[in-house]
């Protein structure tokens, strides 16, 4: 059965250099999947960016360069993050797969095979790809692949369960932990979320020389203020009270400003209503969302 995917990408002044290089390992991905059902595949940039990143006429020009997969290109106007930009690009689409992608994602040739072999099983709702050079620590089943959530870094949905947990909880999440939050409404639904080891894509993250992560101050802030918000929506206000009280006594200037942030929207009573009460489906351990491999 012929099968189309979807794969949407949001972009914020991302260089044209990244976008090609990542439009030629993913045209060369969906090519080699033709035998295996891919039928149609779409590339669609969302472009939060003050200005659009691309011309017509670069668009054009990847279109020619590209033209065994369709690409298409819709400038926001605004900034609406990562999930809501995402939601935006669902809305339209018409394929029987999203694959959400970062920008700075290059897919391995084989990914797109790989990635949907495990939907031939019932009950597969999300497939998440292998990020390379730095894979991420948290626990998958080395059997099953079942795993607690899924990195949206490359991972791929059905549209269908998409649509019915409504995509992105844009309203909660700007940037950080909407994956998380995403991947156990899906779980919620009685579907599995599995690691693919076998679907790979080079993630370009970059290490200090002391083998640091390197966050911008968006990304401090924001992966701060999720903690706060996800820990509340998913019934863990023991854990947002720890984590506030810790902001407050020994956090840095952005997670002093999460706390501000977390309660203003308390204030307004604009906290996202909460779920899984009998903390069936959210993991939360040792300040992961999920138990991590290599733990010391």
């Amino acid at each position: 059965m012929p099968i189309s995917i979807q794969q949407q990408s949001v972009i914020y002044r991302t260089d044209i250099h990244a976008i090609e290089r990542s439009l030629e390992s993913i045209a060369r991905a969906a090519e080699l999947a033709v035998p295996f059902g891919v039928s149609e595949f779409c590339v669609v940039y969302g472009d939060s960016s003050p200005d659009p990143c691309l011309t017509d006429d670069q668009i054009s020009v990847l279109r020619n360069r590209f033209s065994n997969i369709t690409i298409k290109y819709d400038f926001f106007n605004e900034n609406l993050g990562s999930a809501g930009g995402h939601n935006r690009l669902a809305a339209a689409a018409t394929a029987d797969f999203i694959l959400i992608q970062n920008p700075d994602v290059v897919p391995a040739p084989r990914l797109l095979e790989n990635l949907i072999a495990p939907f031939s099983e019932k009950g597969i709702g999300m497939v998440e790809a292998k990020q390379i050079p730095i894979e991420h620590p948290k626990e998958y089943d080395t059997q099953t692949g079942d795993t607690s959530w899924a990195s949206t870094a490359c991972a791929i949905v059905r549209r269908d369960t998409y649509e019915r947990i409504e995509g992105f909880d844009a309203k909660t999440f700007f940037l950080y932990c909407d994956d998380v939050d995403f991947s156990w409404r899906v779980r919620e639904l009685g579907l599995r979320v599995v690691f693919q080891p076998a679907a790979v894509a080079f993630h370009d993250k970059r290490l200090s020389t002391q083998g640091g992560w390197q966050p911008s101050s968006s990304e401090r802030f924001y992966s701060a203020e999720a903690a706060l918000l996800l820990t509340y929506k998913w019934s863990r206000e023991d854990l947002t009270e720890k984590i506030l009280d810790d902001f407050i006594q020994f956090g840095d200037e952005f997670q002093k400003r999460a706390v501000v942030e977390f309660n203003k929207r308390k204030e307004s009573g604009l906290l996202p209503k909460q779920r899984d009460q009998n903390r069936a489906v959210a993991q939360f351990v040792d300040g992961n969302y999920a138990k991590h491999r290599y733990a010391i």
